[in-house]
């Protein structure tokens, strides 16, 4: 299993809904954008690597999670 699907599935697990696509920019680079929404709230990330865009949609989630127990 890939790091990227682990992320995922502890997404869908914590009760979060997620979905990725990739596509082509103006520059002809791929981009990957993670979308995941839950709780009321929705992060869209777009990172160059599909892993990254995971991690960081992660990490946006997590200071969500934080926040709320502040």
């Amino acid at each position: 299993m890939k790091y990227w699907e682990i992320i995922a599935d502890n997404l869908s697990k914590a009760g979060w809904s997620w979905g990725c696509v990739s596509t082509i920019n103006s520059n002809g680079q791929t981009i990957w954008i993670v979308d995941a929404h839950g709780y009321g709230k929705r992060f869209i990330v777009r990172a160059d690597e599909i892993l990254t865009a995971f991690l960081e949609a992660e990490r946006a989630i997590h200071q969500f999670a934080v926040s709320l127990l502040s």
